[in-house]
């Protein structure tokens, strides 16, 4: 089969690539190409922000990214900033509401109309959509590019997009392939590691092992990561959720990346959990001295509770006698683990309950003005493959759509 342009991955990114290509090409006569390995694509997203799909977030900076350098990430952003998503999606039928965590989600709720919305698009565009089409190697020739897939043989190419994924949600189709592919065609691809992911402790009889008796509370908290040597490298704050297997929730996704990279180069570290209200153990203690002669008869459980889930109070003061009977050395052992409480985390739940993937193809080596490969002219990349991973919140949609906008812009420009 010949075309002129080949996208494979129809993830986000690659239903925003074949729009923007088509749309830019249209009546030029050129022959676009979509190809996803899945039967009906689109599965993160149908998942995505519980089934409801957060499509952006009301304010998007470099900033909310890591990853590949920032100034680079910005120049994709600026091109097509959360603005022109919500715009976008208006034009694709698709009505936003923007919630009071600065979230935009399709005020019908259902993710199912995102895509289905895109899917349209893409038909209008003029795209040819193959699904159940596995690409199984990429080749670069004197013309252009070899597609070979397992079901309809060999597409050559002209030009070529690569929207392929990481390793995220495997039961998805992102099962690192392209990234493979992208080593072959001599790109650096940074080690990638699971992001946005929940964690999982190692049970124990101390406060911080006990988590499954608290398994479906949620606690305002801030996670803290030290490595030795090197001191604090990372914090995050807002709500945990604990669960039967560890701790999950927003601030503990956020977190994870943070963690399990920092666990690539140096394996020895600490996490611990504390409150917000709270940012030194002496702050604490402080609190509780004054607790103790405003509530002297008044049990370190009950004045907790006064300030904390009771759940979560009854934990952390088990034990303990009424706050005038304190010894100081267990108030300060109570303060330590209002600010300070040590956990003992194994890992991650891995790329099967990641929501994106942290590492791939170096930014450094694509263009960001086209997203073309330095290192491979006439292909493109954008989406997740690239070494760029958003907070949670709708920004590694954002990502999405604004790269797959530069890249099939490009890319058609290019072939006209």
């Amino acid at each position: 089969m010949q075309a002129d342009l080949v996208i494979v991955g129809a993830g986000a990114a690659g239903l925003a690539a074949a729009i923007f290509a088509g749309e830019a090409a249209q009546g030029a006569g050129l022959r676009i190409v979509l190809l996803d390995s899945a039967k009906r694509p689109g599965a993160k997203i149908l998942v995505s922000g519980g089934g409801r799909c957060n499509v952006t977030h009301q304010t998007v900076t470099e900033d909310d990214y890591w990853g590949g350098p920032r100034p680079l990430i910005r120049r994709v952003l600026r091109t097509f900033d959360e603005s022109h998503t919500v715009a976008w999606m208006e034009s694709l039928g698709v009505a936003l509401k923007l919630e009071s965590t600065g979230k935009y989600f399709p005020v019908s709720d259902r993710a199912e109309t995102v895509l289905e919305a895109l899917l349209a698009r893409v038909a209008q565009a003029g795209v040819r959509l193959i699904p159940g089409a596995r690409v199984e190697e990429i080749n670069r020739g004197d013309e252009g590019f070899r597609v070979q897939t397992g079901s309809l043989g060999t597409l050559s190419a002209r030009r070529l997009i690569v929207a392929t994924g990481g390793l995220s949600l495997p039961k998805s189709g992102s099962d690192g392939l392209g990234l493979h592919w992208m080593r072959c065609l001599g790109h650096t691809v940074v080690p990638a590691t699971p992001a946005l992911v929940p964690l999982v402790l190692l049970p124990g009889p101390s406060p911080g092992g006990r988590f499954r008796e608290l398994s479906g509370l949620v606690i305002e908290g801030r996670l803290r990561l030290r490595v030795h040597p090197g001191g604090l490298r990372h914090e995050a704050a807002g709500p945990i959720l604990f669960t039967h297997f560890g701790l999950s929730g927003p601030a503990v996704l956020d977190f994870s990346r943070h963690l399990l990279r920092s666990r690539l180069t140096c394996p020895a570290d600490t996490v611990t959990l504390g409150q917000p209200r709270w940012r030194q153990t002496s702050e604490a203690d402080a609190w509780l001295l004054a607790q103790a002669k405003a509530q002297p008869r008044a049990l370190p459980a009950t004045v907790l509770g006064e300030v904390l889930p009771a759940r979560w109070a009854r934990l952390l003061a088990e034990g303990l006698p009424a706050m005038s009977q304190l010894r100081r050395d267990q108030r300060e052992e109570l303060a330590q683990r209002l600010t300070e409480l040590p956990l003992q985390v194994t890992g991650s739940r891995g790329y099967s309950y990641a929501e994106t993937t942290a590492g791939g193809v170096d930014l450094r080596e694509v263009s960001m003005r086209t997203m073309e490969s330095r290192r491979v002219p006439g292909l493109h990349l954008c989406g997740e493959i690239l070494d760029v991973d958003g907070r949670i919140g709708g920004f590694n949609f954002q990502w999405a759509w604004a790269s797959g906008h530069v890249a099939g812009r490009a890319a058609a420009a290019a072939l006209l």
